[in-house]
């Protein structure tokens, strides 16, 4: 306990020494704050967890605390333009519904209310290469699907059996979970949104409700009490609040609101804005420099969490790489669809979910966004030439393919080109780093790479009767294959190391057909983190 000491009173020329001194003392706190506060981000709770290093001293500890789960697929050939991808970080965020052990007792229902567990919020997040942003897209649980073929899981022992269950068409989405697991969902996921998933991360019930109660509660706000014609009344008045775990809880899981009445886009809406205050939170500090917090946020993350591809060294080098977004270059962003089918299930609309992806993946610009602008983009547009015949390129010397790393893209419109392909360039000994599909169609087979990897291209284009080359800037150390219409099948034998090339340039007005992307629907739905009004 504080005691006061008595007073003493100094002489008036010792006053202003110790008054700069106190100015001085508070100035230097002030600035270590303002420099500790900058390099403050974070992406917290089911969102992803980016911390900065400011946490490095609480996190590195808790390696083992992570429920590592096989869920990921990084081979698939559903992945569009890997190397338009190269360097992003994706990672599928998914809620679970599960009634089993401690989620019993959080107001959610019993086993016996619902067995197994679904996938009750899905949550794809993408940070691209240039770090400049963040995405994330909610998938409804109802959405529509063309279930697959999948491993069965068992929710209960949290792992995969021996049974495979058939799949499905006409599916809702959380059954990909249901009967497959993380896996199934994973393969889902990707399919439809070509991203290629990095990273995994599953909650349950229980663990949301106790990281939100860890962080001291989050602050929501509505225009008018929101009641539940199951859960009942979840907040009885109208305006900003702060919710403690349970509150929270059905705050994102009521999907019964009359008066929303769009049944699980309300729901998804709320969980956007949840998400968006919880991130504003801790840009504000309120968690980060707050060690009890911070420390029990961290370790109830661990406990409550099953993961692949995440651990402590890879999340603080995001949060790092991320340490000048604000939350106004945080989008989200709701998958459209276009009413519900037969069986209630909500119908995809596939050429729109096609186009938010493709400006993802191209780094396009997104409704409600507010970012920096990204000036080395900026600096590399320009006009095409209107040269139409190829163009000799340099003499080069050839490398060695085991020094290649290669991705396949097949833009032939020819199923199975890419696979083969690759697998011949494989057996020559060149890196095979994906295999793909290409956004649209092109006669010319293509080599596309990045600076400084002219001799590497070369030593591809070599191999490839017939192949030109062309320069682009978003592939970093990836030569990326574009397998044309024109291509023969034949792979030839590599050239001799050292020995030289002279490849042929494609004409700088060449595109693949296709790649145009359509415009953004005018009705899609999104939230930006830095929105605090009410929902």
């Amino acid at each position: 306990m504080y005691r006061a000491e008595p007073e003493v009173v100094s002489p008036a020329d010792d006053a202003a020494p110790a008054l700069t001194r106190l100015v001085a003392s508070k100035r230097r706190k002030q600035k270590r704050l303002r420099v500790i506060g900058r390099s403050a981000v974070a992406m917290v709770a089911v969102l992803a967890l980016v911390l900065t290093g400011v946490v490095w001293g609480y996190l590195r500890a808790t390696d083992n605390g992570f429920l590592q789960v096989a869920a990921l697929d990084p081979d698939s050939t559903d992945v569009v333009d890997p190397g338009g991808q190269y360097g992003d970080e994706t990672y599928l965020i998914v809620g679970t519904d599960s009634r089993a052990g401690a989620n019993g007792g959080v107001g959610a229902g019993s086993v016996a209310d619902a067995e197994g567990s679904r996938s009750d919020t899905v949550i794809l997040v993408n940070v691209p290469a240039n770090r400049s942003r963040v995405v994330a897209v909610s998938f409804p649980r109802d959405l529509d699907i063309v279930r697959p073929s999948c491993q069965a899981w068992d929710n209960d022992k949290g792992e995969y059996t021996s049974e495979i269950n058939p799949g499905a068409d006409n599916d809702k989405l959380n059954s990909a979970y249901a009967f497959g697991g993380p896996k199934c969902l994973v393969k889902v996921i990707q399919k439809m949104s070509g991203l290629k998933i990095g990273h995994f991360i599953g909650m349950d019930f229980s663990g949301f409700e106790s990281m939100v109660d860890q962080v001291g509660g989050v602050q929501v706000c509505v225009n008018a009490p929101l009641i539940d014609d199951e859960l009942g009344t979840v907040l009885a008045t109208a305006g900003k609040q702060t919710v403690n775990g349970a509150t929270a809880l059905n705050y994102v899981r009521a999907r019964k609101v009359e008066a929303e009445g769009n049944g699980d886009y309300g729901r998804i809406k709320r969980q956007q804005m949840f998400l968006s205050s919880l991130l504003r939170s801790a840009l504000s500090n309120k968690v980060l420099f707050d060690p009890g917090k911070l420390n029990g946020f961290i370790n109830a993350f661990t406990r409550d969490t099953f993961v692949q591809n995440v651990d402590t060294k890879s999340l603080v080098t995001l949060g790092r790489s991320l340490q000048k977004v604000d939350a106004g270059a945080v989008t989200f962003l709701t998958v459209p669809t276009a009413g519900t089918n037969e069986l209630g299930n909500e119908i995809p609309r596939l050429e729109d979910i096609h186009s938010i992806f493709q400006a993802i993946i191209d780094d396009e610009p997104l409704p409600g966004e507010s970012r920096k602008a990204d000036a080395a983009k900026a600096s590399t547009t320009s006009t095409p030439p209107t040269a139409v015949t190829p163009a000799p390129a340099p003499s080069l010397l050839a490398l060695s393919p085991a020094r290649v790393s290669i991705q396949v893209s097949n833009a032939s419109g020819v199923t199975g080109v890419a696979a083969q392909a690759a697998s011949s360039l494989g057996a020559h000994g060149f890196q095979i780093y994906s295999v793909g599909n290409y956004t649209g169609i092109s006669g010319a087979t293509l080599v596309r790479y990045g600076p400084g990897q002219e001799a590497e291209a070369a030593t591809v284009a070599a191999a490839i009767p017939g192949a030109l080359l062309q320069e682009t800037s978003d592939l970093g150390a990836i030569v990326d294959v574009v397998l044309g219409s024109g291509f023969s099948g034949k792979v030839s034998t590599p050239p001799t190391v050292g020995s030289a090339l002279h490849p042929t340039v494609a004409p700088k007005s060449t595109v693949v057909s296709g790649t145009t992307i359509e415009e953004l629907p005018p009705d899609l739905s999104f939230t930006n983190a830095a929105d605090d009004s009410c929902a």
